[in-house]
């Protein structure tokens, strides 16, 4: 199994949906190329060379070449592998028989539980469960139909079997053999999908396909990018958020070992060398006068009193059962707590990158995206092109967490191209990142909850306040006067029992860009709704656990999950000095349970354990499964423990990793991923598992302190 992205050898402006199936056909005499029907009619393409373009996923060559466009970004959560199973197993071949190539961009990549070509939400297998199924499916169908003519049989009387047509009489022939007369029959509307009993490779574990080429260095990142006659680039950014270059000094840069121009960007001023680091070194011998364009005022108590004092405001009603308002003045006991969370970056490994090759009719895009077409309109916009006129070439991703959903590095590094006339790769620096990233927003939240005279749960209302990221990105996608329904999400599903329910939202922008993180706002209401459980439980004089249960006896998908962790846990039998917390949460149409097994030491938390049980329907890959698990628990650790983004006079205070901390090996707890079988649809797991921690953890120390922690991160407090 070989990657082949090997973007050295990508002629510019070569790498055109068209150029690829021609490249394809060139390659290996004639290219099936199948997908979900609908998109383009069947076609031939120039010469003798015949084309089925229903969609662009799958690529059968005569010389039984295998060859999977993947039309999602590969930035460590398996879609590189988890995609090509899916068409594997319906096309009948063993799935690391697939070459596979990144796509370009084009409508028929488009993910349809989005609307546009991004990779986000946690949904690539749930968009591609059956139409990359369904694209394998038609291929077979017409391999099957062609051998059977070869053969002077019928269809269903053959099999396919690894990549090989099977006559009722043991005769065999290639998919390659057959691709030719294939191609020109009609692609069928119809096709019959496998059924789970029947699955070979979905459901198994596999190896990563792509893990050898990052072992051994061959996988091409953005960082990683390398074109002839190509230079480099560092960009002087205004250390105030929205700030603007006054004046610009640069004799002393220009006349630094290898720099070639100081050009003005759009977003700063860029200094392009021959090598990144004179760039850098050149960079900040710059001389600028900033204008901090009336930010100074931009802090976190600006940003907190702002918040604050727009909770007072009635919300849009995102959710209402009953009249939750009349039940609480009606309740014998009310209970209410108010919450708060900060901003957060999303401190990818890889910071901000991109090369961008622009000539006068053309420009090609090489960078780690996770948005191809806003790529695509941003270096349009930059370079003063049609859209159609600028390729886009996606490498791997040193991380994605949503920040690359935006597009902020491009247009520097197109205007920088633009003067120089060489291809230029912009590399920010992780100082760069941190401080002008696009934040996770902070939120004010007020819960309130009501009980009546026999100590029944009546009554349950969250009060949210929090700017609108989808404002900010898709301006006119959240009509004034409507919910932005990434706000409320992890709220407005609240799955417990009670009558009476109202969950509103207060969209209050803070005065700078707040972007997608993991989860979104999961981790926001997640926080706030399963803290406020525990609340309401110590309140009942119940244990949390158990009063979660009573309240989740209509919920079975809720408390399969819950169970299955408490018992994993040994929720009822802690070790001594041990304290153990517990969080509930369905996201991206996964339900998830999460118990956290925690200690005080000086003061401070120590995290020894986290068992987590996941019931995301059908799986394609189970390892991939526990590993984004994994690894969206140890995001979700770092931020309730440390994560924090401190804002004064308009400039982010943190620079990198020394402070603004993630989890590290010595504090790395143990965790434990259950899959409860399930025979329902996919549901998406690289976000969710990030949203449980932070109550899991938080809830566990109250068992140990009897403190309720309603603001992170955890690290602000002492709990001595």
């Amino acid at each position: 199994m070989s990657a082949t992205c090997d973007l050295h050898a990508i002629p510019p402006g070569a790498f055109s949906r068209r150029d690829v199936l021609k490249a394809g056909a060139a390659g290996a005499g004639l290219v099936l190329t199948i997908g979900l029907a609908g998109c383009q009619k069947p076609g031939r393409a120039r010469g003798e060379r015949k084309l089925i373009t229903a969609n662009a996923w799958l690529r059968i060559g005569t010389d039984d070449s295998i060859t999977f466009l993947c039309d999602r970004s590969e930035m460590g959560q398996g879609v590189y592998t988890a995609l090509p199973t899916l068409l594997a197993e319906e096309l009948g071949v063993d799935p690391r028989r697939i070459a596979i190539e990144f796509a370009p961009v084009g409508d028929a990549y488009k993910n349809g539980a989005i609307g546009a070509q991004v990779t986000g939400g946690s949904t690539s297998v749930r968009d591609a469960w059956t139409k990359l199924r369904t694209a394998g499916a038609q291929a077979r169908e017409m391999l099957l139909a062609a051998a059977a003519k070869e053969w002077d049989t019928t269809a269903g009387t053959c099999r396919v079997e690894n990549g090989e047509i099977v006559s009722p009489y043991g005769k065999r022939l290639s998919f390659g053999a057959v691709a030719e007369a294939a191609a020109a029959l009609p692609v069928p509307k119809e096709v019959a999908l496998k059924a789970p009993k029947d699955f070979q490779w979905i459901g198994k574990p596999l190896n990563r396909f792509d893990t050898p080429a990052k072992v051994d260095g061959s996988a091409i990142y953005g960082i990683d990018v390398k074109l002839p006659g190509m230079l480099y680039a560092a960009l002087a950014q205004p250390p105030m958020l929205g700030g603007k270059a006054k004046s610009v000094d640069d004799a002393a840069a220009k006349g630094m070992p290898g720099v070639r121009h100081v050009v003005h960007t759009s977003s700063g001023v860029a200094v392009v060398a021959d090598s990144w680091w004179q760039a850098r070194e050149a960079r900040d011998a710059l001389k600028i006068e900033w204008d901090g364009n009336g930010t100074a005022g931009l802090n976190d108590g600006a940003i907190l009193r702002g918040l604050m004092q727009a909770s007072r405001n009635a919300g849009l009603v995102a959710r209402k059962e009953g009249d939750a308002e009349a039940a609480l003045k009606a309740a014998a006991r009310v209970v209410r707590a108010e919450y708060q969370l900060p901003l957060l970056a999303h401190a990818t490994l890889e910071p901000q990158v991109c090369t961008a090759d622009l000539r006068a009719d053309a420009c090609d895009l090489y960078i780690p995206t996770q948005s191809q077409a806003a790529a695509q309109a941003a270096a349009a916009a930059a370079a003063g092109l049609e859209a159609k006129q600028v390729n886009v070439h996606t490498t791997f991703l040193g991380g994605g967490f949503g920040r690359r959903l935006e597009v902020d590095v491009i247009a520097a590094a197109v205007e920088a191209s633009k003067a120089t006339g060489k291809p230029v790769k912009l590399l920010w620096t992780r100082e760069d990142d941190t401080t002008h990233d696009a934040y996770r927003p902070p939120a004010f939240d007020t819960a309130t909850a009501g009980f009546d005279r026999e100590g029944k749960l009546i009554a349950w209302r969250l009060h949210l306040t929090g700017p609108s990221i989808t404002a900010r990105v898709f301006p006119g996608a959240v009509p004034t006067g409507s919910v932005d329904p990434f706000c409320v999400e992890a709220a407005a599903n609240y799955p417990y029992d009670v009558p009476n329910v109202l969950v509103d939202w207060v969209p209050h922008e803070v005065g700078l860009n707040v972007g997608y993180w993991r989860s979104v706002s999961h981790a926001l209401n997640c926080f706030v709704a399963e803290s406020f459980m525990d609340e309401l439980a110590i309140s009942a004089g119940a244990d949390p656990a158990a009063f979660r249960r009573a309240l989740l006896a209509k919920q079975p998908r809720y408390l399969e999950v819950l169970d299955v962790a408490l018992r994993r846990a040994g929720y009822d039998t802690p070790a001594e000095g041990r304290f153990r917390g517990v969080a509930v949460m369905e996201g991206y149409g996964t339900y998830m349970a999460q118990v956290a097994e925690i200690s005080l030491v000086g003061g401070k938390v120590k995290v020894w354990k986290i068992v987590c049980a996941i019931d995301c329907g059908q799986t394609v890959n189970p390892g991939i499964v526990t590993a984004q698990v994994e690894s969206a628990i140890v995001f979700g650790l770092s931020a309730a423990l440390w994560g924090e983004i401190n804002v004064q006079g308009g400039r982010v205070q943190q620079t990198n990793f020394h402070d603004y901390r993630v989890v590290r090996l010595t504090d790395m707890p143990v965790i434990e991923t259950l899959h409860v079988e399930s025979d329902n649809p996919p549901g998406g797991v690289g976000e969710p598992a990030t949203a449980l921690v932070a109550p899991a953890v938080c809830n566990a120390i109250y068992a140990a302190t009897k403190r309720r922690l309603r603001s992170l991160p955890i690290a602000r407090h002492q709990l001595a």
